[in-house]
């Protein structure tokens, strides 16, 4: 609790600035994403986007990184959870891979360090990919042209597991969504968006959710305990899983059990359903219960829809699919 109310009283100190033309809005708790990313390899990001679509990488050549994590559909499946090999379903809702680069950890317990350390996870589990490394390499090293990129690009890890995955989270980085409605607005252009989003993002500062859901990812980058004013997992009548448990499964810290990575908020209005479960298929809804079992407020419908406003002036550019 303690650590909730240090991180609720940061955001209600961030109050909104009275906006000028033209000139970009400082000391907010949400910055825009840089139109200019840092360089990346080039060759790398098309291997990378080679590998994140190739189904080679499953055990029985069905299923992609791109499967449960579409680029041109929000950067998740839009399942409440995801189906992998041999349609056997997952324990939780796909995240997005869309400005993932921008998350202190990845998977919704932070059990990936890095985009490299994620990008080894799928292949290998058993109900996602089911593949075996061996398989994987045998079936790369097959592949003439496959051969070649890898030798011109890693020519001292030639194609390894390593190498697979240092390719895919290059590509993985160049996911991003810049110049979103809301970020030309923090550049100082005012009319980006409309007045029911500015309102919208006071009253997303004055009820504290910036307390959380800040910083360019407007998320992604802390964990929290899902449920500091009500018990959400027994209101919604169904057992308590594994995946339930969140930062508790790799911590074993007491602290930790129901805590999960904040999720990044950007282009939230396309990735429906929500939650680690996928429980819930709206956005007012979401906002609705967030209000309720993490601010422990009320929010009037009027409320409501002004932030789902906001939530939607998040939407950024989006990446293209191959």
């Amino acid at each position: 609790m303690g650590r909730w109310l240090t991180v609720k009283m940061v955001g209600l100190a961030l109050l909104l600035s009275p906006p000028v033309w033209g000139v970009p809005l400082i000391n907010e708790p949400i910055q825009p994403i840089p139109l200019t990313q840092a360089e990346l390899n080039k060759q790398q990001v098309a291997l990378g986007e080679l590998l994140y679509h190739d189904t080679r990488l499953s055990g029985d050549g069905t299923l992609s990184c791109a499967s449960c994590h579409p680029v041109n559909a929000g950067g998740m499946d839009g399942l409440p959870v995801s189906v992998g090999i041999r349609q056997q379903k997952g324990g939780i809702n796909a995240p997005t891979v869309l400005n993932a680069r921008y998350n202190l950890a990845q998977f919704w317990d932070g059990r990936a360090d890095s985009l490299e350390s994620q990008a080894l996870g799928p292949v290998t589990n058993p109900i996602e990919m089911g593949a075996r490394w061996e398989g994987v390499l045998e079936r790369l090293n097959r592949d003439k042209k496959m051969r070649r990129r890898f030798s011109e690009l890693f020519p001292h890890l030639g194609i390894t597991k390593e190498s697979i995955s240092l390719a895919i989270a290059t590509y993985e980085r160049s996911l991003t969504t810049p110049n979103a409605p809301f970020d030309r607005y923090l550049r100082g252009d005012l009319k980006a968006v409309e007045r029911e989003v500015v309102e919208g993002y006071e009253l997303f500062k004055s009820y504290g959710c910036v307390a959380c859901h800040q910083g360019v990812n407007v998320g992604g980058n802390m964990y929290q305990t899902f449920g500091l004013f009500g018990n959400y997992f027994k209101d919604r009548q169904i057992p308590i899983t594994k995946s339930d448990y969140g930062r508790f499964n790799v911590t074993a810290q007491e602290e930790d059990r129901f805590a999960f990575k904040v999720p990044s908020l950007r282009n939230v209005a396309l990735t429906a359903p929500y939650f680690h479960d996928g429980r819930v298929k709206s956005l007012s809804q979401a906002v609705q219960l967030m209000a309720h079992y993490q601010l422990g407020r009320q929010l009037s419908a009027e409320h409501i829809e002004k932030i789902v406003a906001f939530l939607h002036s998040l939407t950024g550019t989006q990446p293209e699919a191959p």
